[in-house]
This record gives C-alpha cells, structure tokens and sequence, in this order.
C-alpha cells in the first residue's frame, strides 16, 4: 500500500491510537487496555513521558479517597462552589462536574487495579485562600516514589527529570524531602537523610546509569508506564503523527486512526474506537504563540518549560479534522517565571528555561522590575506572580524582572538553578546567570536597575520583615503563602512572618526571569467525554483530546496546584469509558 509519496505502508490495527505519552494520554490508554481495548501509544520523542515526566507531578483531585480515609470529606459542591468563583463567566457547569464526579473513581480504579500509588496532599492548601470555598487541604494528590527497576529495559526510554531541577540528575520529591535537603548543614537528621539518598542515588547511576527512586512527575510517567505495558499496550517512541485518517462504516464518518512516521517508514494505524490527542499543546509554537499571546508579538518573547517537543502537533491534527481551538480564555498558557541557563545549551543552541516555583515564597527573598521596585507578593503562586508582572510593565517593553536576595539566602536555598550550599556558586556567576554585587548599589548597576529604588525598596521591605506585615502586597497573609514560606526557619530568626525576612548582608544576587510558561491552556473545544468539537459544537466520532491538547476546564484560570495533571487522569479516564461505551464504576 502507498501514500503517494513513494514510501511503502504497513497497516497497524488497534482499537485506540493515543498519540503523546504524558499523563493524559498514559490515564487513556492504561484504563482502555483494562476496558479490553488494544491499544497503541505514539510518542514523537525518542523518550515517553512528555512534560509530565519534567512536572511535580501534584493532581488537583477533590474528593479523593485518600483524603476521605483521613476525615477529610467534603460534598461535590464545595470545590464546584470554588471554580464558580474562580472562573466566573467561563465556568462549564458540564465539564467541572463530570470531572469532579469521575475524578475519586479515577484514583480508586489506578490504586486498586494499577501499578501507580500516591501519597496524600491533604495539607496542601488551594491557591487563593480568600475565594469563597477554597480549601486548606484534601484536594491534591502524588504519585508516590516508584522503583525504575521495574520497567526493566524500558527505562532508557522514560524521559529523565529536567536536569536543571535535579542533583547530580536525582530528583528530589517536594515536601518533608525537599526540607531535608534544604537542612542538611543544620540539622543532623537531614544530613544523615541526605547522605543516604545521595550515596543510593550515586549507586544507581554505577549500576544503571541514571537514578532508579523515581518521584514527582518522572514517577507518575512510570507508574502509568509499568500499568501500560502489564496491561498489553505498545508505547512506540520516535513516532510523529503525520496526519488522521478519515473514514465511514455503519456508525458513520469518523476519525479511524492516523499516519506516524516511524524509524522504519510511514505506516498507518487503524483505530477501530478513536484516536485521542495528547501531544502536550503549543508551549513551542511560535505560530500559535504570536496569535494567542499578546505578550510575545512574534512568537519569541515566551520561554516556556515545556518539552520542546511540544509544538502544536495534537491541534493541528484536530483541527485538520474539524476541530476548534479555544481563543476566549483569561490565559492562554500556564504562566510562570523562568529564567534561562546559559551553563546547560540544548543541542540546538538554546537555553535551559528554569521554572521558578519554590524560592520566590521563602523569607529573604523580593522580585523588582529594572525600576527597583515590587510589583507583587512574591510568594503567590508562578501563575499569580507573572500575572502581576504583565500588568506592572508598560505596553510594549520586555516582560522580565529580577529576583533578588541576599548571601545568607543563596547559601541556603540556593536560586533558581545555582544550588544551595555546598554546591559550587563560581559557575553560575562565570557564565553570567546570576549577578553579585557587593552592595545593592554595585547589584543595581550590574543588573541595569535603578540603584535608588531598589535601595528604597529593600530598606523598606526590611522594616516589614521585622514587623512581620506585608503592607504593599500582604505577602505570608494565605495557607498557601505559609506553605510556600518557611516558618521554622524564619521562627529561628525572629522573623514574625514565614515568608518574610530581611535582605541584610552582602554580598546580594539577582537572577532574571522572563516570561514563560509550565504548558498551555487554550486547546481543542471538547465536551465533558473528551470528545473534539466541530464549529457547531458537535462531537467528532472517534476523536478526543486529552491533556494540554484538551481546552483547560479552568477556562485559562489556576486556582490550584495540579489543575493540569489532575483533569488531564480523569478525561482520559472518562475518554476510555466513553469510547467503549460505558461508565466509570461508582
């Protein structure tokens, strides 16, 4: 058989073809292949696992069972009540329910009959405290650490934690872990705890070359690929898509499967229920970016951290079929600070993009524009954070800003991609990544901010620091502040407030951070199956969307932790049973 291109064809048939292998689409074909579908997974990098392998892996997941087994039960309409609020006229009442319904069902079916386990979030607070019905814990979930062994030889293809987020290539889980490492030249049990992981972790890479305690999001990839492949699905990496196939039989005209360019040809894949899209969205577009972000007029001026892979591929493909792509969102993509690495260059000459998600909240910490001045409470979430930066800068100059902080803060927390103590700091000041000052005035002049503001601003914050109130931005004033801050720590200090602490002693640092994103929102209109909607807002047989390819139901808002991960499990989910013609079990 021939596609016209003078390349030869072979036929491959399944029931589902699920193209990109990130979370999304791993939940699909995972609870397809227990509903009795064959199924085939198609991944265009030659490694599984997309940017839900680079993630924290945190699922936004209200009502799930681990919360309930420890007391914490709250009816349905608690966490609908806060995306009301939170979404205002984009909520979609179908959609936030369906997902709500499915999601306990969705983690009760992967703990039960998977190889995937999580570990409870049930301190972890939703982002915006003050919105009505906002909870202090229960609704997010992890996957818990899991052994790399098991995936045997498989393991070469998982994608590795993002190397700029690691030690020595280790991931380390957030939480009580994290603080470990943060304690370890302070307290003896973090050091013992510390030297451990890393004597294991150096261990790992003499036997396997590479770590074998997976966490975060590299673990949830694992998970999800061990349950795959014990559940008879074939994961093809080095696969692009090149097109869907169309077709009729006696349900109609509908999506039957796909073209993938594979190492040994083009081939096409018959998909007997459907194809779902999860190609990861368009964080790397730059077509797409200049039409839905007004902050990157050419496409250029948005650094995200996604996988570079992701490129558009899943809306193209949907809209070749049919399909429209959302435009009326708040956001079109999950912001976030990043700055960029000059010390790691990608093989094609481009930069590593640090997300900045964990330091920006600490005490000793502020974030200026090149005015020298605070535009916002730092330890908002990295969504909240870049929301306030576009909004301070005039029309038309470059979205960036500093974070600043002093020596005693550099050693212990380290920022953005220079490490902590003990590891070496001199790299990152050659390379240029992070400037030194002596002074806040010498930090200023390396940085091209205006040295008087800034001087202003820190003497100024310093003073709310002692007294503990932020009375600029209410920085520390949430639970999720105070979990983004450090209470012992500051408590040892004096500091009244976790989240606050003075910038006192020199040397000072800055790191910039530019516009940039963890994914997209803004993807194919679906309805609360996951199936690809056309202009009339009628389903596409056999053609669903999950993941970031899938519209956001938060309507481009984030109103907590996990609000991509967690919809994204449980359309995939719901997309399984909808396909083969059934519920999810109560």
């Amino acid at each position: 058989m021939s596609l016209g291109w003078g390349i030869a064809v072979s036929d491959l048939q399944c029931d589902l073809l699920v193209i990109g292998s990130g979370a999304g689409g791993l939940s699909a074909a995972v609870t397809a292949a227990h509903l009795g579908l064959k199924v085939i997974v198609a991944e265009k990098d030659p490694q599984f696992g997309g940017t839900t392998a680079w993630s924290g892996g945190w699922m936004w997941l209200p009502r799930n069972p681990l919360a309930v087994e420890a007391g914490i039960v709250e009816p349905i309409e608690e966490p609908l009540a806060y995306l009301r609020h939170e979404l205002g006229d984009r909520f979609d009442e179908a959609r936030a329910r369906a997902f709500l319904e499915a999601a306990p069902r969705m983690v009760e079916f992967f703990r039960s009959k998977t190889a995937l386990r999580f570990i409870d979030g049930n301190a972890i607070p939703d982002f915006h405290g003050r919105t009505p019905h906002a909870s202090l814990g229960g609704r997010s979930l992890c996957a818990a650490p899991f052994d790399g062994r098991r995936l045997g030889k498989r393991i070469a293809d998982l994608k590795p934690p993002l190397p700029e987020t690691t030690l020595w290539g280790m991931g380390i889980a957030s939480g009580a872990e994290l603080r470990h490492f943060f304690n370890a030249f302070r307290k003896p049990a973090s050091l013992w705890y510390v030297t451990k992981r890393v004597l294991a972790h150096w261990k790992d890479l003499l036997l396997h070359r590479r770590g074998m305690r997976l966490v975060n999001g590299n673990a949830l990839v694992a998970g999800l690929a061990v349950s795959a492949f014990e559940a008879g699905v074939e994961i093809r990496i080095n696969c692009p898509a090149r097109r869907l196939l169309r077709g009729s039989d006696e349900r109609g005209e509908r999506v039957t499967g796909a073209v993938l360019a594979t190492p040994e040809g083009v081939i096409e894949v018959r998909a007997r229920c459907g194809v779902v899209l999860a190609c990861g969205g368009f964080p790397h577009d730059e077509q797409r970016k200049r039409a839905l972000l007004p902050h990157a007029p050419t496409g250029r001026e948005h650094w995200s951290a996604a996988s570079r892979s992701n490129t558009g591929d899943g809306l193209r493909l949907g809209e070749t079929a049919g399909g429209c792509v959302a435009t009326d969102g708040a956001q079109a993509a999950a912001l976030a600070p990043v700055s960029l690495v000059p010390l790691v260059p990608r093989a094609d000459g481009s930069f590593a993009h640090f997300p900045h998600l964990i330091e920006r909240g600490k005490p000793g910490l502020i974030a200026v524009t090149r005015r020298g001045q605070r535009f916002t409470n730092e330890a908002d979430s990295y969504h909240d954070f870049m929301q306030a930066l576009l909004a301070a800068l005039p029309a038309g100059e470059p979205v960036q800003a500093w974070l600043v902080c002093d020596h005693a803060f550099m050693r212990h927390y380290g920022l953005g991609a220079a490490k902590p103590a003990p590891m070496p700091l001199g790299p990152m000041l050659a390379n240029g990544y992070v400037k030194r000052g002596t002074t806040l005035a010498d930090l200023a002049r390396v940085c091209g901010i205006d040295g008087d503001a800034l001087r202003k601003t820190v003497q100024r914050y310093n003073a709310q620091a002692l007294a503990g109130k932020d009375d600029d931005f209410a920085k520390g004033e949430t639970p999720y502040n105070h979990m983004q801050g450090d209470a012992p720590f500051a408590a040892e200090r004096g500091w009244p407030n976790p989240c606050m602490g003075p910038l006192e002693r020199g040397p000072f640092y800055a790191v910039k951070v530019v516009a940039g994103s963890l994914g997209t929102f803004a993807g194919l209109k679906t309805n609360d199956h996951a199936q690809v909607l056309d202009a009339q807002g009628q389903p596409i047989a056999g053609l669903y969307a999950g993941g970031n390819d899938m519209n956001s139901m938060m309507a481009g808002h984030y109103p907590s932790g996990g609000i991509t991960l967690g919809p994204a499990m449980t359309f995939g989910f719901l997309a399984a049973h909808h396909m083969t013609g059934g519920e999810p079990s109560p």
